[in-house]
């Protein structure tokens, strides 16, 4: 090599051995010492000279919000407030060589920041989600107190607001407010590595091929110069997770005044493959700049080596392997801190995650916090990383504001570039259900998403060609929903489906059926695009119990929700998925309870029950372990109905899962017998229980799970019947079991408006009881089968007239809801076969509808068995609220 083509690389070399290791960027961080106010405050609150004696002091990271609690109401501790908070820190600054420059890092406020220093406005960021750094140099004064005020802003999007123009515009989430993750002040070098970069480290490393026995690593850096022009040495180190160099390259480069980018490749002998939760094998990279004298500045990422590719037809691919994804979804609050997480609250997240074996994680619906995005890297997860671009572009209709299509690119731009490292990211989210707003009909103006989604796309593969688009969609060839879509498919490279067959709509054992014909006929409509399922789940409360989950109304918008039925629903829908390749991944929603001020649901308030875990992470739903069953490679057995402790009826079906073969219940120490689990699933039918304690037990092989369950003692309470409600209740200070051993008729809850009614107010039933008329059980005949002991009993129905409820025809048809003609309550009723009411009218008795009736009739059970006949007479129909058997 001639000595005038070695000079540059002999300079950087020279440069980069002289050069003396050093802190050169500094990083302090300021966590304590803040002050806060909620409330509407002129901006003298960013003056040195404004009192803040009276504003309480916190830390951060903080929210000013607490929401969501597990009960009926809201309680005192409840704070939704939307609106304006100040933050103010005084703080003694660190003494600074002369010509450092100072940065202030947020790694998130929600929902606008505005910043201030000495009572000078230094920037406005826009955006809940992501980092920013302002520069605050011509500001700060180094040795001296320095004020830092901030005003963060959540307010409610609406026309008009001041968040009119910020993504998200809606969601089924709640934008908590506040200094929500950390802040620093980053004191560095003139020159050095961009800290500027939409919030982005400055380099940006990723995989360019992968061959036998090597790989080669691009490595780009953008260095930021605000002095004079010079040589440097620009000097990139690729260690192993030992810390052992692997792979090195050291160039002279000359710097102007302002910022430059440079690209690198590197070649890595023998690597060792990221290869999921198999093994996440992580090295790093260190991008260092040194002028001769002193190391500048100098960033340190994670790389992870691998390969991944979507097929249309055979799915997911990870370093040439197929891998099917399943795994979670995941909003990034808690119980009682909200969006104001700490590092060791992502990590038990993502213990909970594997654990179960997951091996892929959604961010819903918006950019997660770096310690979120490093725990997956080192738990092998692949990553699906999501913009809030949710709902609609706008609030009036149309495409959107060029204010909102500016800061949906910003936003976008800020995702890439400050996740672009993360090895575990493999594809980036544009939208979620971006045509719910349409679908809905929620503006006058009909909105246009498409045409943003289409510009976020192209902005994604500029930022990053390497990585495929996906968004998850709402409404395509989705009843009355459909019908108006705009034909997004196609916009981004792959596309997901938000489908909660067996929840929203077509509930029922059916689910999966439907599931699997949906999505196959999606496939054959577009058999070039890689599908997913981005969504499917139900809601649960954490003390709601059913006896039996197929015979109640299904509250899927409100209360009761139990653990049973959305068990049920999970064993519906992921076989369907399992046996699918074509389907590359599929995401449980959620992972965790999460916060909705739209929702008041299960047993909970401003809560999404559709959690695995609850939000507090103390209950791991029977959900969770259906999954544990379905996908770790533990072996395990779980017993399921574990907390439903006390048991209204002598007799129950008891559930397990497991990844075993089959497996044996034993009750009070007699076996019962030994069962297949098809579909990790082992039932025992009508297991009877004692008065009491009962002690169960299930085994396979050396696996065992156990618990103790309260039998009733049918001579003491009675067995009483909550008609049509799916959930067991206490009701009148009794206990009622929830609606089983029912043949025939369909449940129905109180206030038709909860799934589309129209035409019948909520308004509760007159009665000794109204509680156990929110639900009840109506058709033309129907019959129970209960088991009693035998002896002489005394049976009372509680009936009512129903009224009429009409159904909006867009909700009827989404939802199934059948509209049928209004048959007046006019019933027999027959005990084993002896007619005991030969015409109960229930409007004449109770004075008209809305009204409880009670009957009561004598009977005697001689083999072990009730049976109970309803029927409609006269042209009318069957409806009863409850049943109470007693001695």
């Amino acid at each position: 090599m001639p000595i005038l083509t070695r000079l540059p690389l002999l300079l950087a070399l020279i440069l980069s051995f002289l050069a003396v290791p050093a802190a050169a960027r500094e990083v302090l961080d300021l966590s304590e010492g803040w002050r806060f106010q909620f409330g509407e405050i002129s901006e003298e609150a960013a003056q040195p000279g404004f009192d803040d004696r009276g504003w309480k002091g916190v830390i951060v990271p903080h929210t000013w919000n607490r929401i969501g609690e597990y009960a009926l109401e809201r309680g005192p501790q409840t704070n939704n407030d939307q609106g304006t908070g100040w933050y103010r820190l005084r703080l003694h600054a660190p003494q600074a060589e002369p010509g450092m420059r100072q940065y202030l890092d947020f790694a998130a406020v929600g929902n606008i920041a505005d910043v201030w220093i000495n009572g000078t406005h230094v920037g406005t960021h826009k955006g809940a989600f992501s980092r920013f750094r302002f520069d605050v140099t011509d500001a700060w004064k180094p040795g001296e107190v320095n004020l830092i005020a901030v005003r963060a802003d959540n307010s409610k999007p609406a026309i008009g607001s001041t968040t009119e123009h910020v993504i998200p515009l809606a969601g089924d989430f709640f934008i908590h407010g506040g200094i929500y993750r950390q802040v620093a002040l980053v004191t560095a070098k003139e020159a050095g590595i961009d800290l500027l970069d939409y919030g982005g480290p400055g380099v940006y490393a990723h995989t360019a091929e992968i061959t036998d026995g090597k790989a080669v690593v691009n490595v780009g850096t953008r260095v930021r110069n605000f002095g004079g022009k010079g040589w440097f040495a620009l000097d990139i180190v690729v260690k192993d997770a030992s810390g052992k160099k692997v792979a090195r390259s050291i160039e002279t480069v000359r710097l102007q005044t302002g910022t430059e980018a440079f690209d690198r490749a590197l070649t890595i002998k023998a690597p060792r493959l990221w290869n999921g939760t198999a093994d996440p094998y992580l090295y790093s990279v260190t991008v260092a700049l040194t002028n001769g004298r002193k190391e500048l500045d100098s960033v340190t990422q994670p790389l992870g080596i691998r390969s991944f590719r979507v097929d249309p037809e055979k799915g997911f691919f990870l370093n040439d392997k197929h891998l099917k994804l399943h795994g979670v979804s995941r909003h990034q609050d808690r119980l009682g801190k909200g969006w104001a997480l700490s590092p060791d609250d992502h990590a038990e997240d993502m213990a909970l995650i594997a654990e179960m074996g997951g091996n892929s994680v959604r961010h819903g619906h918006y950019q997660h916090a770096d310690e979120w995005s490093d725990e997956a890297d080192k738990a092998g997860m692949v990553v699906w990383a999501e913009l809030p671009y949710v709902g609609a572009p706008s609030l009036s209709g149309g495409k959107g504001s060029d204010e909102l299509w500016a800061n949906a690119e910003q936003q976008l731009r800020e995702l890439i570039r400050q996740n672009y490292n993360h090895p575990s990211i493999m594809m980036w989210s544009i939208g979620n259900e971006v045509d719910s707003a349409q679908a809905f009909g929620a503006v006058e103006d009909p909105p246009s998403p498409i045409d943003l989604l289409r510009r976020l796309h192209d902005i994604a593969k500029e930022e990053d060609p390497a990585r495929p688009t996906i968004f998850a969609d709402f409404s395509e060839d989705f009843g009355p929903f459909g019908k108006t879509r705009q034909p997004m498919t196609g916009v981004t490279d792959m596309v997901a489906y938000n489908r909660y067959f067996g929840w929203y709509y077509m509930q029922g054992p059916n689910a999966g059926r439907i599931l699997a014909g949906s999505m196959d006929q999606l496939h054959a409509k577009h058999p070039d695009i890689p599908m997913g399922i981005s969504e499917y789940g139900a809601g649960s409360g954490l003390t709601q119990f059913s006896e039996d989950p197929l015979s109640g109304f299904v509250a899927m918008a409100g209360r009761p929700q139990t653990e049973e039925y959305a068990a049920l629903v999970h064993e519906w829908s992921w076989p369907v998925i399992a046996e699918r390749d074509w389907l590359f991944g599929s995401w449980v929603w959620n992972m965790f309870d999460f916060v909705s001020d739209l929702r008041n649901e299960g047993d909970s308030v401003d809560i999404n029950t559709k959690g695995l875990v609850s939000m507090d992470r103390k209950v791991k739903k029977d959900a969770f372990y259906f999954y544990k069953a379905a996908w770790s490679e533990e072996p395990m057995i779980h017993l399921t109905g574990k907390r439903n402790e006390t048991r209204f009826y002598p007799v129950m079906d008891v559930k397990a899962y497991t990844n075993q073969a089959t497996a044996s219940l034993f009750m009070n120490g007699d076996e019962i017998g030994e069962v297949e689990c098809p579909n990790h699933t082992c039932v025992w039918k009508a297991v009877r229980l004692g008065p009491g304690e009962n002690h169960a037990e299930v085994r396979s092989g050396e696996l065992s799970d156990s618990t103790l369950w309260v039998g009733s003692n049918p001579a003491t309470y009675g067995i009483r019947i909550d008609a049509g409600n799916i959930a067991a209740s206490r009701s009148g200070g009794r206990r009622y079991g929830s609606d089983t051993f029912v043949t025939g008729g369909k449940p129905v809850a109180r206030f038709a408006g909860a799934i589309g009614g129209r035409g019948s107010e909520d308004v509760p039933v007159k009665a000794d009881v109204p509680e156990l008329f929110d639900h009840w059980r109506a058709g033309d005949s129907f019959s129970y089968a209960i088991p009693v002991p035998d002896g002489d009993w005394k049976v009372t129905i509680r009936t009512l007239e129903p009224g009429q409820s009409e159904f909006d025809p867009r909700m009827a048809e989404a939802f199934s809801i059948k509209a049928e003609e209004h048959k007046p309550v006019v019933m027999s009723v027959a005990a084993n076969g002896e007619q005991m009411i030969e015409r109960l009218d229930a409007a004449l008795e109770s004075g008209g509808a809305r009204m409880g009736v009670a009957r009561s009739f004598p009977v005697t059970v001689t083999d072990g068995e009730l049976k109970l006949d309803f029927a409609g007479v006269d042209g009318g129909s069957a409806a009863v609220a409850a049943i109470e058997i007693t001695k």
